[in-house]
């Protein structure tokens, strides 16, 4: 074990004191007292001349150790009272080496010391006090303890009567009384040895620390060994308390890894369970899908009614349950979904007592009725009871029986029958389709899809202070009278269930506080009105023409009721000073297709107003659709997603407020995507000019094919520092409108602006060139084609069967003209002079934008040969520049008559 180094400082001090604590030196004949300077005849044993005991002598056996301590025993003499101090020592230098032992020989000194006034030779010393006097002790040695404090050193003899040598202080041994037996004790040991003065050797004490070695029979003082002790056992501590820390930690990061590998599985298990709940919601919405043709097929439109609220409302209330439960639990085990009886909300009426062939009808008044016998072409599905009537489903021959139109005629089922699609019109007149002359319905009885257009007026106001603010009805004037729809005082009346697509152009000239808004408006026979789609004609900073484009896509029934209006969101209107509308050439067309397509229609809004200064991809939530199944949302609600293959026919439109002036310089750009396994692909793309600290309204509609699995989406594309507000609520203003059609009985082509050729300058009536990007039609047949050579080539859209076509054209540019005109026409086989179908006109381009667009949508008929084409036209002005990249379309959809 290490000695503290106190221990050597102790013992130093010790013994070196020691030297200090002869009362007396005597010297010669002389003796000299320590209290007193005066010297008096020495007397006694001790006094020189006087013979005294022969001391013991120790012989160093070792070399190299330090001198040896020899003790030599004196008589002592006591008093009455205490014990004389008077233990004389041999003092005996270490050899120097093997040559020189036995050379000197030990020298003795001895000294008494006596009391102050002894004058007899058996004098001796008064006893001393055993108290702590400090008055002969010097700083650390005043905190020892009596018996090892230092004592007085002795004063060198001064005189004649001195021995030879005795004035060098340094040459003469010392005598040291002890009064501590240990101390006579410690000096038998030769270790403890101390060499001589004259050779570098310093007094007992010293000599004594200094000759020690390190780890050879050290003992540690108590202090030291107390404060070595302590040290120890708070290093022990404290390397216990880091091993106790370390395998805390462990423990700790051993349970923060299974805790997560618990997370890890709790979130699979989430995963799963939503998987199987959006499984479960996909199969309710099949059989809701199925129960729904049913109910149709029996005619029950009140409890059809019914049935639908209700599950649409429960559907609604799962699917949040689900969510919110996703959300707030992290571990879903297991989730048990309850069928639950369904309660119309009529009381069930008693008819009385029906026949065996009838039942209860309670839907008005409760009576009976016959039970229906399923027709040729359909097959049993249940049995009549006495509280329903029999339920019968087509059957779909198509299906059922292969190549039944033969391998390059498509079959399309209809209710009871078929068609096949490809024949002549002599043919299927006569009743008689497909290579194997089967029987199918007539063609007058089974139309799939119809088109319909008319003109639109602004009535005049009836006075000078007439506003728009309440809103006014833009009158229809069509037809008197249609197998489809009927006019009533300037709006559609529905004769047929089916879905409508419906597109409207509006141009006009108005200098209105704050913008205009064109609105599509539904009325049911039931219901109060619902804006189907709504768009913005913000206002100008000159007065100028601008033009809108609105389109809607919706389910009717018999007697529901389609008008157009346009209002003013204040009352800073005045409809005979401030409103100049543009005369266009039929701006309103009608499609209509027949639930045997089986088409598919859905209104979808955007969410609430938001803030976004970057791109923005609108959040949709669904207002209705006709086949959940086929065509639902995303799981983030951000696009559609369509079950089977076909052609969808869209629109969406997003009414926004903007600021900042590169708003006004770059302008909106929106473009639809469709994500196919994985990727995304760019369908079309329009520009609008942009506004600031203004509303305006942007849209996008077009056709194209999809695929199973395939998603559609939107995004719009506004400049940096442009910071837009954009809108969502339930008028119509943010909505998106698509109607799905299997592709057996539609087609889609798709074009940009052909690079070469593009018109500039003064442009009067000149025909645009296109670029076909995609087209075709099921089945291998192209119904609608881009003309590739002769003398028309790139420039004519030739259509190859009968049915009806739907058109969406934008055209991206830079002019200066005072009026510009988009024209579609159509030239059929036999005339000579085409015949414009639709038109719209774009005014000047918007102070400090650099591009401006103008677009048109129409519906039409069209015949084998039927021919399209654009053509535009600049009043007083020029055309500078068309895009031929983004911003500039065409798309066709083609749907089977």
């Amino acid at each position: 074990m290490t000695k503290s180094p106190l221990f050597f400082l102790l013992c130093t001090t010790a013994l070196f004191g020691n030297v200090r604590s002869v009362a007396e030196i005597c010297r010669g004949v002389h003796c000299f007292s320590s209290d007193t300077a005066e010297s008096r005849p020495c007397a006694g044993t001790h006094c020189p001349g006087r013979s005294s005991r022969p001391s013991r002598q120790f012989t160093p056996t070792t070399q190299g150790r330090s001198a040896q301590i020899a003790p030599s025993y004196h008589n002592t003499h006591h008093s009455s009272q205490s014990r004389a101090i008077s233990e004389p020592y041999t003092i005996i230098h270490p050899q120097r080496g093997g040559s020189e032992v036995g050379r000197e020989s030990a020298r003795t000194r001895h000294a008494e010391v006596f009391s102050p006034g002894c004058t007899g030779e058996d004098c001796a010393t008064p006893q001393r006090q055993p108290g702590n006097d400090t008055r002969e002790c010097r700083g650390i040695e005043c905190k020892l303890p009596l018996r090892i404090r230092p004592k007085p050193r002795p004063r060198p003899c001064v005189g004649e009567s001195c021995p030879p040598g005795s004035d060098d202080v340094s040459s003469q041994p010392t005598f040291v009384h002890l009064p501590d037996r240990a101390a006579q004790v410690l000096g038998e040991f030769p270790d403890f040895g101390y060499p001589a003065s004259e050779l570098g050797g310093a007094p007992l004490g010293v000599q004594l620390t200094c000759d020690i070695k390190p780890g050879e029979n050290e003992v540690p003082s108590e202090d030291a060994l107390i404060l070595q002790l302590q040290l120890a056992k708070g290093q022990e501590k404290f390397v216990e308390a880091l091993r106790a820390q370390q395998v805390l930690i462990r423990d700790l990061q051993q349970r923060l890894m299974e805790q997560q590998d618990t997370l890890v599985s709790q979130q699979r298990e989430i995963l799963d369970q939503q998987r199987k709940m959006y499984e479960q919601m996909d199969l309710i919405k099949v059989q809701y899908g199925m129960l729904s043709e049913t109910v149709k097929q029996m005619s029950f439109q009140s409890l059809q009614g019914d049935i639908q609220s209700y599950f649409e409302s429960h559907l609604q209330g799962l699917q949040n349950q689900v969510r919110s439960h996703l959300q707030k639990s992290y571990a879903v085990h297991k989730v048990d979904v309850d069928a639950k009886v369904m309660d119309v909300g009529h009381p069930l009426l008693d008819c009385g007592p029906c026949g065996p062939e009838e039942y209860c009808d309670f839907q008005r008044d409760p009576q009976c009725e016959k039970c229906t016998l399923c027709p040729s072409g359909f097959f049993l599905v249940s049995q009549c009871s006495p509280n329903a009537d029999r339920i019968c489903q087509d059957r779909d021959e198509c299906l059922e029986i292969p190549n039944l139109c033969g391998e390059r005629v498509k079959c399309l089922n209809t209710p009871g029958g078929f068609r096949c699609l490809g024949v002549s019109e002599r043919d299927a007149a006569a009743g008689v389709c497909g290579h194997d002359d089967v029987v199918c319905g007539s063609l007058s009885e089974n139309r799939l899809s119809q088109a319909w257009s008319a003109t639109v007026a602004l009535l005049p106001a009836r006075g000078p202070g007439s506003h728009i603010y309440p809103g006014v009805q833009l009158v229809i004037r069509g037809k008197e009278q249609s197998d489809l729809v009927s006019n009533q005082e300037g709006a559609l009346v529905f004769q047929q269930h089916g879905l409508v697509w419906a597109d409207h152009n509006f141009a006009l000239r108005h200098s209105c506080r704050n913008f205009l808004q064109v609105s599509m408006r539904m009325n049911s026979s039931e219901e109060e009105g619902q804006d189907l789609s709504s768009v913005r004609v913000e206002q100008p900073d000159g007065k100028f023409y601008q033009s809108v484009s609105v389109s809607a896509a919706a389910e009717v029934e018999p007697n529901h009721t389609l008008s157009l209006f346009l209002k003013s969101p204040n009352h800073y209107c005045n409809q005979s000073k401030d409103v100049h509308v543009y005369d266009l050439h039929t701006p309103f067309s009608l499609l209509w297709l027949s639930h045997d397509t089986g088409a598919v229609a859905m209104t979808a809004q955007t969410s609430m107003s938001v803030h976004y200064q970057t791109n923005y991809r609108p959040a949709f939530k669904v207002i209705s659709v006709s086949d959940p199944y086929m065509v639902t949302l995303t799981h983030d609600s951000r696009g559609v997603r369509f079950t089977e293959s076909g052609v969808v026919k869209f629109v969406f439109q997003q009414a926004l407020y903007s600021m900042g002036h590169t708003c006004v310089r770059e302008g909106f750009s929106l473009a639809s995507y469709v994500n196919r396994n994985g990727s995304n692909a760019e369908l079309m793309q329009v520009f609008k000019s942009g506004v600031n600290y203004r509303d305006t309204s942007v849209s996008l509609s077009g056709a194209a094919g999809v695929d199973a699995g395939d998603t559609l989406s939107f995004e719009i594309l506004s400049p940096v520092q442009c910071n837009i507000r954009y809108f969502g609520d339930s008028s119509g203003l943010s909505v998106l409108s698509l109607i799905w059609i299997p592709s057996a009985v539609s087609s889609s082509l798709s074009a940009t602006i052909a690079k070469t050729g593009l018109p500039s300058g003064a442009v009067r009536n000149k025909a645009l060139h296109f670029h076909q990007v995609s087209g075709g039609g099921g089945g291998g047949v192209a119904q609608v084609q881009l003309v590739a050579s002769g003398q028309f080539a790139r420039r004519n859209f030739v259509f190859r069967e009968v049915g009806v076509a739907s058109v969406a054209f934008n055209l991206k540019l830079i002019h200066s003209c005072n009026v510009v005109k988009v024209n579609l026409q159509r030239q059929e086989g036999g005339q000579l002079q085409p015949a414009p179908v639709a038109q719209q006109v774009g005014g000047h381009m918007p102070e400090g934008s650099e591009w401006t667009s103008v677009g048109l949508r129409a519906t039409f008929e069209v015949r084998n040969g039927t021919v399209i084409f654009v053509t535009l036209d600049c009043v007083r002005g020029r055309i500078n520049q068309i895009t031929h990249e983004g911003g500039t379309n065409m798309s066709i959809l083609w749907v089977a008559s």
